[in-house]
């Protein structure tokens, strides 16, 4: 392993939080509706779980509503369950084949709670980063101890997973900016 295989390792792991943090903040509803919030509501569908977009089209009627159209009319009260039962917070309304989601206004203690909830999913992504951190800076230790790099290279290399690091955290802090922002804008 050199140098530049530790540094990719980190970096293409970094990525990974970085999504992972986006779709975690993807399901934490900021009041207007979006399609993308239903992303994570499985449902039965001929003895397997299948995501809800799978079963259904899903389009917005308004800021505040989502339409849920079910492909098959014997999976509405299904789908309807599933949406329910998630922990969303959503009621569904069935008028005939087509289901309603009305997203219901979130108060301000709500809305407080939810920007807890995202500092904290930030946190936890800036664990992983720094995580990522030190285990690429043990893989270069290792390749000091085994005397394939030199104690310079491994500094200078230590430096630049410094700065990958540096770098991904800042894009974790305005990630949680922009959703805190979305979250409290009324």
């Amino acid at each position: 392993m050199s140098i530049a295989d530790v540094k990719k390792n980190a970096e293409g792991k970094m990525g990974k939080s970085i999504e992972t943090l986006k779709a975690s903040l993807s399901k934490i509803r900021t009041g207007r509706a979006h399609a993308g919030i239903l992303d994570h509501v499985h449902v039965e569908y001929y003895g397997s779980q299948v995501p809800l977009s799978q079963v259904a089209n899903l389009s917005l009627i308004d800021a505040r509503t989502i339409s849920v159209q079910p492909w098959e009319k014997k999976m509405a009260q299904v789908i309807e369950k599933a949406i329910r039962e998630s922990d969303l917070g959503l009621n569904p309304q069935s008028m005939g084949e087509l289901i309603r989601v009305p997203m219901p206004a979130l108060t301000e203690e709500r809305r407080r709670e939810l920007t807890k909830v995202v500092r904290g999913e930030g946190e936890d992504a800036k664990v992983a980063v720094r995580n990522l951190r030190r285990d690429a800076n043990e893989q270069l230790k290792k390749l000091v101890k085994e005397k394939e790099i030199s104690e310079d290279d491994e500094r200078r290399a230590q430096d630049d997973v410094q700065k990958l690091t540096d770098r991904y955290v800042a894009e974790i802090d305005k990630l949680v900016a922009q959703k805190e922002a979305e979250i409290m804008t009324v």
